[in-house]
């Protein structure tokens, strides 16, 4: 008896542990259901940093905690389950491949946005439920409720917005639809209004430099946005959108099954703006008179007995924008003095391809060829300025996946190809050149989700313009407790500037344009080349039993060459190379927490410091506030049997001062200061969902009404030395307010 009691006592600690561990394997679906193991598949606890590695023969062991009940298990090449564990016991479970076309159920509804603790990169996704929070009409207005992004006016006459990253313009960010580069060359001003938001079933944000595969660009970081599949897309989806700024806009999927293997969706899109409005009473319009037509026909093909995917897109768009003087008519007006005026007409066709195949007997093993074509036509003018620009673009990248051994260590290799021709009016002077491109990469990541994981690339190219050079990229991430995730991340990247396609704001000025040119083989200057390093942390919690993050990044880039736009004499507008130093340094804290049932709260606070040499010394980059801040607060009452709920969202930014380019020489009635005053804006949006099919929203931006006063220097005498549009630092059209409707069968 005394024997039997001392065993008991020793098998309690056992017995103890054993009750709060989760333990399975994880096998290979097949007919048979027999037991093949899979090694190295990763297992952790959703929205945790609890994870492991399922040993050679499948089996596997993870804590136990009552606070998390979703279980994911994933495995390169096969699809990633989610099992609801409400209690410690024995696991087996089958993965499908995933080529095969049955769906895996999630019984988790997704995050709006996802921070994830595993990848190497500091990446954000947004999914569709974000981009509902606020209109989204396109792409460019689909970061307001998102910190990541900073979101700033382009100019005082178009409208356009530009986005923001780590301090640098759009640019210096990689932008692509579906990992293929699509905003840049003759799109970079316009082309995030070519992206309607109902079209993006999510969106990527990666900070800092990006991967290898997707080329040498990337600067700052890199936008993905993934597109509606035509398979998983409602197959009618209709919005309806209006303002009170006379903007009307209709967007209208249709999609259908075709067979088995073949669905295809037609995406259309209009939107329409006739209604003048000058509310600021300065002559000019507030917001252009508009029209767009933007058509798209997307082909999904999947053959899961064979192992292929395809995704086929062809589109044609139409947009036409008038901005100027209220009284300006282009029929009689156009380069006379009569009225100042502007017309920007652009015709897009593009299209692309996306294949990729997975080999059925090694599921970890894949290979994808992507390729694109667009021809990108923009006839403009401001005034007695002349930009006109044709752009032909043709892009492939092939790519093989495979592993090392296990999946702790996975590859991919590949070859690029790219080709751009260009050919620009700039007034009287013509500027056409050819920039082809050949490189091959190869890109190392080790995954261990217990502690380290690091991604390694290398990619050589060889260009026309910027002659042969590598660039290195490097992401690495540490747990060092749990629910905490430590990134690093280095990296190259090069581009060539292109550099009126890029700064068109500036024709709509009295400016003259001069270039500093050196010899150089883009425009007469240098290729741009900049190292951009940073680390990031992030931190997940819960407190009062309801989950929250906290996290912290700090990026540098530093430039090698830039091309330095100056503005700062009030009279002209110089492009050269840099002299000097050229830097943007990035903070930024943010705190995410679920302060009630329903009721997410998104806070942050962001520090700039971004200064280059101009002529006149090292300055604070102009028109970019040094502090921002940004608050967001939803709330969604409990979705009913039928889907009815409300949902309430409201977004708050709070930028401070920013350094105004020198106007000392002008007219002491047309001097704006050194800086300009800081200021809210305030955004809000109510959505009643009557049905699964059917809801209707209404709201408003910049609620708070705050203008900036004086937008266009010398309104009076548009044809003078002092007109300028470019100095534009806050909204110019106010409060507006917006309605519309979703419907979905």
């Amino acid at each position: 008896m005394k024997n039997i009691l001392i065993l008991f006592l020793l098998w309690i600690p056992f017995l103890s542990t054993a009750q709060k561990k989760i333990q399975g394997m994880v096998m290979e679906a097949n007919a048979e259901n027999k037991h093949i193991g899979l090694a190295g598949a990763n297992v952790y606890w959703l929205n945790s940093q609890t994870g492991t590695i399922t040993k050679n023969d499948g089996t596997f062991s993870i804590p136990y905690s009552k606070e998390y009940n979703k279980l994911v298990i994933s495995y390169v090449g096969f699809r990633t389950d989610t099992l609801t564990i409400d209690n410690p016991k024995m696991v087996h479970h089958w993965l499908q491949p995933s080529n095969q076309l049955d769906e895996v159920v999630v019984q988790k509804e997704r995050d709006a946005v996802q921070k994830t603790f595993f990848a190497t990169q500091n990446v954000v996704t947004v999914n569709s439920a974000e981009l509902l929070k606020a209109a989204c009409c396109n792409l460019s207005e689909s970061f307001e409720t998102n910190p990541a992004i900073d979101v700033n006016f382009n100019d005082a006459l178009t409208g356009t917005k530009q986005i923001q990253m780590l301090g640098l313009t759009s640019p210096y960010l990689l932008i692509t639809q579906e990992n293929i580069p699509m905003v840049r060359g003759a799109s970079q001003t316009y082309g995030l209004t070519f992206t309607p938001g109902t079209w993006v079933e999510s969106i990527q944000i990666t900070k800092g430099s990006g991967s290898v595969v997707n080329g040498y660009e990337s600067i700052s970081g890199q936008i993905n946005t993934e597109l509606q599949k035509p398979l998983t897309d409602t197959p009618v989806f209709v919005n309806a959108y209006a303002n009170v700024n006379g903007r009307l806009e209709l967007n209208t999927h249709l999609n259908t099954k075709l067979s088995d293997k073949w669905s295809t969706g037609v995406f259309l899109h209009g939107n329409r703006r006739d209604v003048e409005v000058d509310n600021n009473d300065d002559g000019f319009l507030d917001n252009p008179l508009a029209n767009q037509i933007n058509i798209m026909n997307r082909w999904q093909y999947q053959n899961p007995e064979k192992g292929w995917v395809s995704f086929f897109n062809v589109r044609f768009l139409n947009d036409e924008k008038q901005v100027g003087q209220t009284d300006f008519n282009p029929d009689t007006d156009r380069f006379t003095t009569n009225a100042w005026g502007s017309e920007i007409d652009t015709q897009r066709f593009d299209g692309s391809l996306k294949l990729g195949y997975v080999f059925p007997e090694l599921p970890y093993q894949s290979f994808g060829f992507q390729a694109s074509y667009s021809n990108h036509k923009q006839d403009s003018y401001y005034g007695f300025n002349v930009y006109d620009i044709d752009h032909e673009s043709i892009y492939s990248n092939f790519m093989f996946n495979s592993i090392i051994g296990n999946t702790k260590s996975k590859f991919k290799t590949g070859l690029t190809f790219a080709y751009d021709g260009y050919n620009e009016l700039v007034n009287d002077q013509t500027f056409e050149r050819v920039d082809r491109s050949a490189g091959a990469f190869f890109e190392y990541s080790y995954t261990n989700l217990e502690k380290l994981s690091f991604t390694a690339g290398l990619r050589l190219d060889s260009h026309n313009r910027l002659g042969t050079f590598l660039t290195p990229r490097f992401h690495i991430r540490y747990t060092p407790w749990e629910k905490g995730s430590l990134r690093g991340s280095f990296g190259i990247g090069r581009r060539a500037a292109n550099i009126f396609a890029e700064n068109q704001r500036l024709f709509a000025s009295s400016r003259t344009i001069r270039l500093a040119q050196n010899g150089g083989n883009v425009y007469g200057f240098d290729p741009e080349k900049a190292t951009n390093y940073g680390i990031s942390f992030l931190q997940g919690f819960s407190l009062l039993e309801r989950p929250g993050t906290f996290s912290i990044d700090f990026y540098r880039t530093d430039f090698d060459n830039q091309i330095v736009v100056d503005w700062e004499n009030p009279r002209e507008v110089t492009f050269s190379n840099l002299e000097g130093e050229s830097f943007a340094n990035s903070l930024q804290v943010e705190l995410n927490h679920e302060i009630l049932p329903h009721v997410e709260l998104r806070t942050a606070y962001k520090f700039y410091d971004v200064k280059t040499d101009y002529q006149n010394g090292l300055l604070q980059k102009p028109l970019q506030a040094r502090h921002r801040y940004f608050a967001n607060i939803g709330y969604n009452t409990p979705a009913k049997e039928n889907g009815s709920q409300w949902r309430f969202d409201y977004t708050l930014h709070a930028l401070g001062e920013q350094r105004l380019p020198d106007t000392s020489a002008n007219p002491v009635n047309l001097q704006l200061g050194d800086f300009s005053e800081g200021y809210s804006l305030m955004n809000a949006q109510v959505t009643k969902v009557f049905s699964k099919k059917f809801e209707v929203y209404l709201g408003g931006e910049n609620l708070g009404n705050f203008r900036q006063g004086n937008p266009v220097l010398g309104a009076e005498d548009p044809f003078g030395t002092n007109f300028d549009t470019t100095i534009v630092y806050a909204p110019i059209f106010g409060r507006m307010l917006y309605a519309g409707f979703r419907f979905k069968s």
